[in-house]
């Protein structure tokens, strides 16, 4: 009762993204994962740590937009998530347990076994149609590559209809731009999505969210953003001193949300984009070392360090008026 008596007077509501660093069960399932997340592996994935991590993780989530919303995000798309019990696991704890959180979330041919999902507070976000899109990559050889898939979430928020998309794009694991054409192809798979929304319903309010692995200024990121004339409010917020997460000693902003242009619509009984914002609060920083001030991590390579992640996550926020 004290959440809903809240809600009536809640006027901004909080949407975040967050890749949440291989969040994996404990169990040994050697066919839908990579071999270093099993407890006798070099990584040593254990009990102890996996609640560490999962209590971290829900602090993290509870606190991202609290402060302009007075209550943690309504919806939080996720990256790198196993299954639907490790999220469920995380939103048990003290943190999350009070707001009545359910999740959405489909296996994906992953090589690495991790999906996409996405986290919503059920008694503002009503949830009408899900849908998961895969993407078709061949490399050099000729041979399918599998990768995440791109996930489509049509609800209520507070009675008002929104779309969002979920996005963990192709890694440049190998190179950036030899596996440029990779997001290339993720974008072009999205842009195919918005279409299919504004045949339905021109004007479609549509949040794209995600660890899209290209910056801002990124040729994938452009054509999409061209695509559908959308707006991307991330855009001004990388610098040499901040981002989402660090490569090489250099920041980059692979997380990020991309919007459509009737977010900003100015008229009564309507959703509006507020402000959006990277959360990098200094309790996700790693506090000593050379890599102060980066994201504090649970894994550097094969070491533990019991952080939350090696991404910060990202928050937007809407107001109804």
């Amino acid at each position: 009762m004290r959440l809903n008596a809240f809600t009536t007077k809640l006027k901004k509501y909080t949407i975040a993204f967050y890749n949440i660093e291989n969040l994996f069960d404990i169990y040994n399932d050697k066919v839908t994962r990579e071999n270093d997340a099993l407890q006798n592996a070099t990584r040593r994935w254990t009990v102890r740590r996996y609640q560490n991590k999962i209590r971290k993780l829900s602090f993290a989530i509870s606190n991202i937009g609290k402060e302009e919303a007075g209550i943690p995000p309504v919806i939080i798309g996720l990256a790198e998530v196993e299954n639907e019990a490790v999220i469920n696991d995380m939103v048990s704890l003290e943190y999350l347990n009070g707001y009545n959180y359910k999740c959405i979330h489909y296996n994906s041919p992953d090589v690495r076994g991790i999906d996409v999902a996405l986290l919503y507070n059920a008694d503002i976000f009503k949830v009408a149609y899900t849908k998961a899109y895969s993407l078709t990559l061949i490399d050099d050889l000729g041979m399918q590559e599998y990768t995440r898939d791109i996930l489509l979430v049509s609800g209520l928020l507070d009675g008002l209809e929104l779309h969002l998309i979920v996005n963990h794009w192709p890694s440049r694991r190998l190179g950036d731009k030899s596996s440029e054409y990779k997001r290339v192809i993720a974008a072009n798979k999205v842009t195919e999505i918005i279409s299919e929304l504004k045949e339905k319903d021109p004007n479609a309010k549509i949040i794209i969210m995600g660890d899209f692995n290209d910056d801002p200024s990124s040729k994938s990121i452009n054509q999409l953003v061209e695509s559908h004339n959308l707006y991307n409010p991330m855009d001004t917020l990388l610098d040499l001193n901040r981002g989402t997460t660090m490569h090489y000693d250099a920041w980059n902003l692979f997380d990020q949300f991309l919007i459509t242009p009737n977010l900003f619509e100015r008229k009564k009984n309507a959703l509006r984009f507020y402000k959006a914002n990277i959360f990098d609060a200094d309790f996700l920083k790693q506090q000593q070392g050379k890599d102060e001030g980066n994201p504090f991590r649970t894994y550097a390579g094969k070491r533990y360090l019991g952080g939350y992640s090696d991404h910060f996550p990202v928050y937007m926020t809407l107001t109804k008026t």
